[in-house]
């Protein structure tokens, strides 16, 4: 299984007229064929669940920041132009907010983004839902959340691919390592936006190294990969970053003098279940 972890922000200014991404640096990631079969009309190049992490850890100009970052990569020249890539120039998105195991708001239901007009209407419909934010962090809730959704739409991608942003460790729900396991075996691809722009707070539970736990515990699948976000200023950048590259089909490869290296295939630098560990020996249970 190769995954990569972008350590800086991959350079997407080099998306031209031409429409394509800067292969010198990407790869295609491998076409997922469903199990289902579905009407040909509802044939798209990515079948994308955007998971969004609106627990308490989160402050409100976090959360405002987020919703405002996924508005404009949608609406931007970046990711109007990666659509052009694939085959049909069409990709079926939903986006939802989690936090505990039992708690899933679907906020944008699936909707076709073919060109501006479509990326600005759900891009509209994202920054006019009020925000909210609640209690627990369960990263496999939003993964067993997520896997239904494909089922129930209309749509054949040639990709399924669910990607998680969050800023804490999985504590809540079954372990991690179990919801994604069976996601991948699916052919679902799993991508991480570990968010880490604050000072490590224990009263919120936060880990050092945030990072390492979503490639080593949380993202997988043919392609997968991590963009860590640890300045507040790349928060919007990092999540055009990460779009365009789903959105396009590719995946960084490294090369001399690149920012990009292989995420870690060893055993888990961090261990999969610190997040229920912490909660235990707070709360006792």
């Amino acid at each position: 299984m190769r995954r990569w972890v972008l350590t800086g922000l991959v350079l997407i200014a080099s998306l031209g007229a031409a429409a394509g991404l800067h292969t010198a640096h990407l790869v295609a990631a491998p076409a997922f064929h469903a199990g289902v079969q579905k009407d040909d009309a509802g044939q798209v190049d990515v079948e994308l669940v955007l998971a969004v992490d609106v627990s308490y850890s989160m402050d409100l100009d976090e959360l405002a920041v987020q919703r405002e970052g996924y508005a404009q990569a949608l609406t931007s020249r970046e990711f109007l132009q990666a659509l052009k890539t694939g085959p049909s120039g069409k990709v079926a998105m939903t986006y939802f907010e989690w936090a505990a195991s039992s708690d899933q708001k679907i906020i944008i239901p699936w909707r076709v983004i073919d060109g501006p007009e479509s990326a600005d209407a759900v891009a509209a419909e994202i920054l006019k839902t009020p925000l909210r934010r609640a209690s627990r962090t369960s990263i496999s809730g939003a993964i067993e959340f997520a896997m239904p959704l494909f089922e129930q739409n209309a749509f054949h991608g040639l990709r399924r691919v669910i990607d998680i942003s969050g800023d804490g460790p999985n504590n809540n729900g079954a372990p991690v390592t179990e919801a994604r396991d069976a996601a991948l075996a699916k052919g679902v691809v799993i991508n991480g936006l570990p968010i880490m722009v604050k000072e490590i707070n224990l009263a919120t539970m936060d880990i050092e190294n945030l990072d390492y736990y979503y490639e080593d515990c949380v993202v997988g699948g043919p392609g997968s990969f991590v963009v860590p976000i640890k300045d507040r200023e790349k928060f919007k950048e990092a999540i055009r970053t990460k779009l365009v590259m789903e959105v396009a089909g590719r995946t960084p490869e490294p090369s001399p003098g690149s920012r990009i290296i292989p995420v870690s295939a060893s055993e888990p630098r961090i261990p999969c279940d610190i997040g229920e560990q912490m909660w235990r020996e707070r709360f006792g249970r």
